[in-house]
């Protein structure tokens, strides 16, 4: 299945933790390996709300 993405004009705002933002860079928190997870979500929730993604090929 092919999906098309429509971009908006703007920019996606994301609030982050600074140790959201540290683990998207590559650091890597032993003692909490969800705090990557959460921000990559916090990244995909953001671009579902911006972006318009369709499931039909054109």
């Amino acid at each position: 299945m092919n999906s098309q993405t429509v971009y908006a004009e703007g920019s996606v705002d994301v609030r982050l933790t600074p140790d959201e933002a540290l683990a998207l860079t590559g650091v890597e928190f032993n003692g909490n390996p969800k705090i990557k997870s959460e921000a990559q979500r916090k990244i995909r929730s953001a671009f579902e709300k911006t972006f318009d993604f369709n499931s039909d090929a054109k």
